[in-house]
């Protein structure tokens, strides 16, 4: 028992004053704990400067005052100048950016002041240097707006739009775009989100597999089959229409004005179908997500190209490679068996009675006859490798490619595609192709005449059925384009979760003809 407890409580409690004291002079506790109060409390928002006095009674209707905190994010929004009015007004936000995450600016608003600096009598290309210079030395960014007469409110209720891209994009190489930091670049084959389509010229789209949600500009459907119409050969056969669109299409990308770039699209619609069909390439189709579940069968993996760029060499790469994972078809032929040839190995071998009878049950998915005999390749041959739980790999010309483009098969479809000439002479001058058996001549060395006609091959290939690829390999190097290829197709192996077209996965082709009916017209 302590006589003097009382007294050793009061030294102890002077001690820890004086130490509390110098932890608190020492540390900055107080900002700590202002902290700890702010993320308790939720208050992540930055404190904004408040609302200046210098704006008059006579317009809190019409004028709003919006304060952005400046961050490295763009604020996500393109401009343009009035034509009847001269100001400046906002052309569209861009989902995802920040000026649409405030919801306080709004596409037809009017810009008059920028951080106190006038906007009155300003082009917009003057504006952006302006906004640069003075967010370099402030860090919010202030407007002073006149909002528009009817700010539409975005839909909530819509669904979601994914497509695959057709064809390369590069802003930087675009002289058109309205705003190149604006554009987000593509390579064909990504998948894109296509998160608004009000404007006819300009689509605002992210990538899917980018992080950064942010969505930005990409060319529309029409607009892109407009330009590579421009740069077709088709069109210096028309010097005055080529002329009338271009001049629109200027006019329509410096206005902005849906109305006239719609008509002048309409037109150009209507002329393309009569005169050229299916002359411009489509740039878009529908995708949406495939689950595939462990039961489902492995996608039919479909290779084309033109003869001689090594479709065949290819696929027998493959089938080495993993002799377990990939399979291929046997063939149907009427022709007699040989000696060395083994029934269901080689061919299988049928009457020429029964090769028509499966003709005309159409059951083939591609057939012709050389030497006087049948030779096919057959839908139940198809069946028999993936029932197996194999990978089918399938050749065969892009124009049969419809016969397997269905729910059932999925197919993954493989342009493997030539090089240039120059390439072609280096790597085929000394390599010799394998002609059939019965040929006179069945080893042939490539010629200069086989490379242009494989060139040739490959891009009319790539214009008629382009739209069907999935993956484009180059085959320049051999060995380059098959590891290429290999890792491409152990990627999809291992998917659990793969974009196909929206077609195979609808309920019924109405479901499907209504949700892909605004990119019908150009696909």
């Amino acid at each position: 028992v302590q006589e003097e407890a009382s007294s050793l409580a009061l030294d102890v409690s002077d001690s820890l004053q004086t130490s509390l004291i110098t932890i608190f002079t020492l540390f900055p506790s107080q900002s700590l704990l202002c902290v700890h109060d702010a993320v308790a409390q939720r208050d992540f928002e930055p404190t904004l400067p408040p609302i200046p006095d210098d704006v008059l009674d006579d317009e809190e209707d019409s004028v709003k005052i919006v304060s952005l905190v400046k961050t490295k994010e763009p604020l996500g929004a393109t401009i343009k100048r009035d034509e009847s009015t001269g100001a400046i007004v906002v052309a569209r936000i861009m989902k995802g950016g920040a000026a649409d995450k405030s919801g306080l600016i709004h596409e037809g608003d009017e810009l008059k002041e920028v951080n106190g600096v006038s906007l009155e009598h300003r082009k917009p290309k003057e504006i952006l240097p302006l906004l640069v210079s003075l967010t370099s030395i402030q860090s919010h960014i202030k407007f002073k707006i006149i909002p528009a007469l009817c700010a539409e409110e975005e839909p909530t209720d819509k669904e979601k739009l994914f497509v695959r891209a057709l064809f390369d994009y590069d802003p930087s190489e675009d002289p058109t775009i309205p705003c190149k930091d604006a554009a987000v670049a593509f390579k064909r084959g990504d998948v894109l989100q296509i998160v608004s389509t009000e404007d006819d010229i300009w689509w605002q789209a992210c990538l899917v597999e980018d992080s950064n949600s942010r969505a930005g500009l990409i060319p529309s459907q029409a607009t892109r089959a407009v330009l590579l119409w421009f740069s077709s050969p088709i069109s210096s056969l028309f010097p005055h229409l080529s002329s009338c669109f271009s001049t629109g299409l200027r006019r329509s990308f410096r206005l902005g004005r849906k109305t006239s770039w719609a008509k002048e699209a309409a037109r150009f619609r209507r002329w393309s179908a009569g005169v050229h069909g299916s002359i411009c390439p489509p740039t878009y189709i529908e995708v949406m997500r495939y689950h595939r579940e462990p039961k489902d069968r492995h996608r039919l993996v479909v290779l084309v190209g033109p003869s001689g760029v090594g479709v065949n060499e290819l696929k027998r790469r493959l089938l080495i490679s993993d002799p377990d994972r990939y399979g291929v078809t046997v063939p149907y032929t009427t022709r007699e068996k040989r000696r060395q040839e083994s029934e269901g190995v080689d061919y299988h071998f049928v009457s020429v009675h029964m090769f028509e009878e499966l003709i005309l049950d159409h059951r083939f998915i591609e057939y012709g006859s050389h030497g006087g005999h049948y030779y096919g390749t057959s839908l139940d041959s198809v069946h028999r490798v993936m029932a197996e739980g194999k990978v089918c790999l399938l050749d065969v010309h892009p124009s049969k490619i419809k016969r397997v483009y269905t729910s059932e098969f999925k197919p993954y479809v493989v342009f493997v595609k030539t090089p240039c000439i120059e390439e072609l002479r280096i790597t085929r001058r000394r390599v010799k192709f394998v002609c059939d058996d019965e040929d006179a001549n069945p080893v042939r060395i490539f010629s200069e005449e086989d490379f242009e006609d494989m060139i040739d091959m490959a891009e009319s290939m790539e214009t008629q059925y382009g739209h069907l690829f999935d993956r484009v390999v180059v085959n320049g190097d051999i060995a380059t384009a098959f590891r290429a290829l290999r890792a491409d197709l152990e990627r999809i192996y291992e998917a659990e979760v793969q974009w196909v077209p929206v077609d195979w996965t609808c309920s019924s082709p109405a479901k499907a003809r209504r949700s892909c009916s605004h990119l019908a017209g150009w696909i």
